[in-house]
């Protein structure tokens, strides 16, 4: 029996549920960015909802588990590079007015 087996008596609606969830929270959080002149986090949290409704076809039987997988995982990728793309870029600047004031 492989390591985490037990995950197969959960009914499918619950996975279904998740990733809808985590899904809103994301488009949520990317209308807020762009609303506040965050382009950079709003595309991260859109490339974030992107990969769970990809996350979802698998569930909807539309694709199979690698594909659904792999396109998600590279979807957060692209999310995680903008964030830290993002946040860098938010403390360089910090940075660079504290050299200025010196």
């Amino acid at each position: 029996m492989p390591i985490g087996d037990f995950i197969n008596v959960i009914p499918p609606p619950v996975f279904m549920f998740i990733h809808l969830s985590a899904f809103a929270i994301g488009a949520y959080f990317a209308w807020r960015s762009f609303e506040a002149g965050a382009g950079m986090l709003g595309w991260a949290f859109t490339l974030f909802a992107a990969a769970e409704i990809s996350y979802l076809t698998y569930h909807l039987d539309v694709t199979n588990f690698l594909f659904a997988h792999t396109i998600s995982e590279v979807l957060d990728l692209g999310a995680f590079v903008l964030v830290f793309a993002a946040a860098t870029r938010g403390a360089t600047a910090v940075l660079r007015r504290g050299e200025g004031r010196a």
